[in-house]
């Protein structure tokens, strides 16, 4: 099978492989960014609720509780599903664009909110945009992003879900020092309105991005496509894009008349939807949303409740601030060692790290239990990041064909979501009925049942179009016993 990007062109040039094979510029950095706002919206608006959570004055039962905190997620997961078919529709930066406006939208209603049940169905709004944007924003970038690079640039997205977490603590520490007066009433609204102010100018800086380049060549708009190549650094010709486009629907209506969700999409498609639950189900969102409340208690001085809060969310800040530090050494091995290795050693630094923290809980007290937990807790949490969760986010982007990338790469981010929210609202009891650390000791016990399913399950995409990416599990596919 010869890789659509590689095909013969009359002209003898073929511009997408010359985008493959470009050297970024600062606007391709640029784009990347712009593209993961909704990864620092993810990462604000998922850890503002912890800080605001007990000075919030409604009213709420237990499962209403759980939802303020998770209903984001679950959200979330059907904002994807929507997202997929509306992305391969109308192009990723429309809905870049309206995904950002619904979230200021949300973000403001929360801060404006009258009842409980207003400021419930503002944060299931604002997960309906952060699903939507996370289905949409790697599958962007992999349209875009030289070979080379595809993974640095991808992985911005869960950098910047790293940044959003650290400003939502750093801004509650802030709000709640400034106007420890005001924690009922003023204080827990600018938590949650501050995400607004970035999700308005992210509307206003992505309605000058580029579209997708392959995705307008699919949908034969070819000086669109020509101006998005000169927005990227090349200078390119309707008639190469139109011949590049025709390899490129040539290979598309054949996987079509095959079955458009070949045996090869379906193959990568359950690896990257099973990456993702073992993303979530190996506890890294534990200690960002349970953190305040966990950790409050080893650091709490006196009975004042904002001191309370706010010795909470500056230890949490300080595991936010590890996580960012961390996932800067994911954005420079990414491209170098490759997704394999990274993974699997992400997964077992995990498994190794929360018996650390387990171990803490169980065996200690006082200073060497806050200790051994911290640091258990700060490399659990630079393992993931490291190894894991700029991972997911990367494959989701660019293991799918072109034709359905958007569709599938929802679908994947359905399932985070929902996973996310699983274990979230699930927490709680469990925590209650076995204890903190035997939760911990399973979530080790699950992070080397990922390892296991890394290696046999997930191949090596380094260096690879993503063309070439979509032909290797096709061929997985066509030579595995496997189900998947």
């Amino acid at each position: 099978m010869v890789s659509e990007t590689r095909a013969a062109q009359p002209s003898g040039r073929n511009v997408l492989e010359d985008l493959d094979s470009r050297i970024p510029t600062n606007f391709y950095w640029y784009l990347a960014v712009l593209a993961c706002v909704g990864g620092f919206l993810f990462g604000y608006d998922t850890a503002n609720i912890g800080s605001a959570l007990d000075f919030i004055p409604y009213h709420l039962s237990s499962f209403w509780t759980g939802y303020l905190v998770a209903g984001a997620s679950l959200g979330a997961g059907a904002g994807a599903l929507i997202a997929g078919p509306l992305t391969d529709h109308f192009g990723r930066k429309t809905l870049l664009i309206t995904d950002a406006a619904i979230y200021a939208v949300g973000a403001l209603l929360s801060a404006f909110t009258v009842n409980a049940f207003m400021l419930l169905s503002s944060r299931t709004l604002i997960g309906l945009a952060i699903g939507a944007d996370s289905a949409i924003a790697t599958a962007y970038i992999a349209e875009f992003a030289p070979r080379d690079r595809r993974g640095q640039l991808s992985i911005i997205q869960q950098w910047m879900i790293t940044v959003g977490i650290l400003v939502s603590y750093l801004v509650a520490v802030v709000v709640l020092v400034a106007l420890p007066h005001s924690a009922g009433n003023l204080d827990w609204r600018l938590i949650l309105g501050v995400g607004a102010l970035p999700a308005i100018l992210a509307v206003a800086l992505r309605s000058k991005m580029p579209e997708s380049p392959r995705w307008l060549m699919l949908h034969d708009r070819y000086a669109d496509t020509r101006k998005a190549f000169g927005q990227l650094g090349m200078e390119t010709t309707e008639e190469e894009i139109r011949t590049a486009a025709e390899q490129l629907r040539g290979t598309v209506e054949e996987r079509r008349r095959k079955r458009q969700w070949t045996k090869g999409v379906i193959r990568a498609l359950i690896v990257v939807c099973v990456f993702f639950i073992f993303q979530q189900i190996t506890g890294i969102n534990v200690p960002f949303y349970y953190g305040p409340k966990i950790l409050a208690t080893f650091f709490q001085s006196g009975h004042d409740p904002v001191a309370a809060a706010v010795a909470g969310v500056e230890v949490t800040a300080i595991l936010g601030a590890v996580n960012v530090i961390a996932t800067y050494f994911a954005f420079r091995w990414i491209d170098k060692f490759g997704r394999r290795p990274l993974a699997m050693g992400g997964y077992a630094g995990m498994a190794v790290f929360m018996l650390v923290a387990a171990a803490g809980v169980a065996f200690f007290t006082d200073i060497p239990k806050t200790v051994v937990v911290m640091v258990g807790f700060s490399f659990f949490i630079t393992s993931f990041a490291i190894g894991v969760g700029g991972t997911g986010w990367l494959i989701q982007g660019e293991v799918f064909p072109t034709s359905v990338r958007g569709r599938a790469a929802a679908i994947g981010a359905a399932v985070d979501w929902v996973a996310n929210f699983a274990l979230i609202e699930v927490f709680p009891a469990w925590q209650n009925a076995w204890g903190l650390a035997w939760v911990m000791v399973s979530f080790a016990v699950l992070s080397v049942v990922a390892i296991g399913f890394v290696f046999k399950f997930l191949p090596e995409t380094k260096g690879r179009s993503v063309e070439e990416v979509v032909h290797v599990f096709e061929k997985q596919a066509e030579t595995s016993k496997a189900p998947v």
